[in-house]
């Protein structure tokens, strides 16, 4: 007798196929991982050292702006990131 999650991930593999990658494309896809992890430690770097700025001179008003910019950088290149991956994985299944 087959549990309630076996035959739910049947019925799920029915209508959307698990796609098994080689490892070139797995590599591909750990690459664009890579870069954006890159981008997003290089925005965090530059932001952080200008919230210290701020905070040193005393601006905490546009210490408070730069953390809420980080926190909508740091979103838009997991964004990225994940859209360039998807349109990678529909490459693949090709």
């Amino acid at each position: 007798m087959k549990s309630a999650y076996e035959l739910a991930m049947e019925r799920l593999e029915k209508t959307s196929p698990s796609l098994s990658l080689t490892e070139d494309q797995k590599k591909e896809i750990a690459d664009m991982d890579s870069v954006y992890r890159a981008k997003i430690a290089e925005k965090e770097l530059f932001l952080r050292n200008q919230m210290n700025k701020a905070q040193s001179a005393g601006k905490f008003d546009e210490m408070e702006s730069l953390e809420k910019q980080l926190a909508s950088e740091i979103r838009r290149l997991q964004e990225a990131c994940e859209a360039k991956k998807e349109k990678l994985r529909a490459r693949f299944a090709k």
